[in-house]
């Protein structure tokens, strides 16, 4: 049986009027971050935001009837109840050093998996007990005229990634056949300026970016 559902985050990297804020066509990246505007997006799913995450449930509960709330990266948001707890593993950099921000990559303990619901693996060797996942990449999208086509057909390619590990970006790149020219990696959410961003490509350079940054490329986007 189909559910109806929604999706609350915290909004990191936007800054919006008031809280809690219920995603519309209308919403930016400026407003509600990155992450949630590329979910609304990408599944019209009723989305909310708020630094306190309880929040942004009740909005979306009183605006839609949904019967599951899906939390954006809410493992350590311990004041938000849950009935179910899915965690997910880059596959390549595990646990890193195993320290916790900002010394390492760690929000808790590694022992904390032993108490959630399914672990899965991006990328990488899943382990006993691990699901694994592997994603599969789309076609690249020209944002003037929304066209689009394979990557590896691209050429003078300058990569930008603003992810929690841009390599991940560069080297999916180059497993479909692009080959940048330039690999820029900037630290996650972190915004660019058009005209920083124009600057990073030269003449007959092509800019291929993560499609969360398309939010904050209206300069760019076809109107």
């Amino acid at each position: 049986m189909a559910c109806a559902w929604g999706v609350v985050s915290r909004g990191y990297g936007g800054k919006a009027a008031a809280y809690p804020l219920l995603l519309t066509p209308e919403t930016t990246t400026a407003e509600a971050g990155d992450e949630p505007v590329l979910i609304y997006q990408r599944t019209g799913a009723p989305v909310a935001v708020a630094p306190e995450r309880a929040a942004a449930v009740k909005a979306i509960l009183a605006a839609h009837n949904v019967q599951i709330i899906i939390t954006d990266d809410g493992l350590q948001h311990y004041r938000l109840a849950r009935d179910i707890e899915i965690v997910v593993i880059d596959g390549v950099r595990r646990f890193g050093n195993g320290w916790w921000l900002p010394a390492g990559p760690m929000r808790e303990r590694a022992s904390r998996l032993k108490t959630v619901d399914a672990a899965i693996v991006n990328g990488g060797v899943a382990r006993a007990g691990e699901i694994p996942m592997q994603l599969a990449p789309g076609l690249a999208v020209n944002l003037r005229t929304g066209a689009r086509c394979d990557v590896a057909q691209l050429s003078n390619i300058v990569a930008m990634a603003g992810i929690g590990h841009p390599p991940r970006f560069f080297a999916t790149l180059e497993a479909c056949g692009a080959h940048p020219q330039k690999c820029v990696p900037l630290a996650d959410h972190q915004t660019l300026a058009p005209a920083d961003v124009q600057a990073l490509v030269g003449e007959g350079q092509t800019l291929v970016m993560t499609e969360k940054r398309r939010g904050e490329m209206p300069c760019f986007c076809r109107r």
